[in-house]
């Protein structure tokens, strides 16, 4: 049942998250792209020590999460992106996140 709870939170995060790029922005990703970002970006804020905060609110470096994040794309095969570009995606996320609170 939680699987679902996931998977309905990823779908809104990137329904958000495409309406939020700019066009010339969202003509470089696909929705499967915007997805593996979504996960890509979960991999960043667990290394970087953003997860299990106690409550606090942990401050995103959004320039080193797009950058981590191309480099696991690249070294995953799913593709090249520019640090740039990504950092409209963190972006959006973290603009869909403020909306749920």
């Amino acid at each position: 049942m939680e699987e679902l709870l996931f998977a309905e939170e990823d779908r809104k995060t990137v329904e958000f998250i495409k309406k939020y790029l700019p066009q010339d922005i969202k003509d470089k990703f696909t929705e499967d792209d915007i997805y593996y970002m979504l996960d890509a970006f979960a991999e960043y804020c667990e290394k970087a020590g953003l997860i299990d905060n106690e409550g606090e609110e942990a401050e995103v470096d959004i320039d080193e999460a797009a950058a981590f994040m191309g480099k696991l794309a690249k070294k995953d095969k799913i593709g090249e992106f520019e640090p740039e570009d990504i950092r409209w995606i963190v972006d959006g996320q973290l603009e869909f996140w403020e909306t749920e609170e």
